[in-house]
């Protein structure tokens, strides 16, 4: 197993944890499936009503498809297999409200996951950024999900900036991709609390709620996913390319903002 679930039956809080800290918590194709089911399952389990959402170890809460992941994909520019499409809990139907507990890393993939939950709590090691176009890649479904979290010019900025940039979990939460600053090591405490609150309500109105909020921005999401994969076709670069890429990748070289 590639997730931890310990669900609290008197709050009616779950706490979802990526467990894959030697590997950033990125998500190999076990991982996808398991958050999958997770999502699904939760569905049916009444005594949650609020969701939490985090990554173990102090380095990153996600950094996206694991490097190591083979995903096969059709010889055509509009079939494209896409393992992370799937990951998030309104990809599968789950209307119970998710908050997201943020430390260390947060880049690439790990958008999928955000940009489903309803809102971000990080602590000041937090990190953001999108290494998707220093490695040859079109950034399309990451960016069509922040584009809903983030005004337009900030996130034009992360996604095109690659790895050159990050930003802090100060900037963040003054853009408003972060609703809180929790004190150093109190991300995870403090969306449980958030969550706590939150399970507390009459669970009919919160739930229509967070499909209500969904709905104000699922059209306009479909329409732009629907242009995703020719535009993956046609702007990434050949996957040994980008391995090359990969591979010459300096560490320490970007600024923090």
């Amino acid at each position: 197993m590639t997730l931890k679930i310990a669900a609290d039956k008197d709050t009616g809080v779950a706490v979802v944890t990526l467990d894959r800290p030697h590997r950033l918590n990125a998500v190999d194709l076990a991982t996808a499936a398991e958050l999958a089911a997770v999502w699904r399952e939760l569905r049916f389990d009444d005594t949650v009503r609020a969701v939490v959402l985090t990554g173990a170890g102090e380095r990153a809460f996600c950094t996206g498809l694991d490097r190591d992941a083979v995903v096969p994909q059709p010889n055509s520019p509009y079939m494209q297999d896409d393992p992370l499409l799937r990951i998030g809990p309104k990809a599968n139907d789950l209307w119970k409200p998710v908050i997201s507990a943020v430390s260390g890393m947060a880049c690439g993939g790990a958008f999928y996951l955000l940009g489903e939950s309803e809102f971000v709590v990080a602590d000041p090691t937090a990190v953001f950024f999108d290494p998707h176009t220093t490695y040859g890649m079109v950034s399309a479904y990451e960016s069509v999900l922040m584009a809903h979290r983030m005004p337009y010019g900030e996130v034009a900025r992360m996604m095109l900036m690659g790895t050159a940039e990050r930003i802090s979990a100060q900037r963040a939460y003054d853009i408003g991709l972060v609703s809180e600053l929790a004190p150093p090591g109190g991300a995870l405490e403090a969306a449980v609390a958030c969550a706590a609150v939150i399970a507390g309500y009459p669970t009919e109105g919160v739930q229509g709620t967070v499909r209500a909020l969904w709905a104000a921005k699922e059209a306009a999401q479909a329409q732009a996913y629907a242009q995703a994969p020719p535009l993956i076709a046609l702007g990434n670069l050949p996957d040994e390319r980008q391995a090359e890429l990969f591979a010459g990748r300096r560490s320490g070289e970007f600024r923090t903002r």
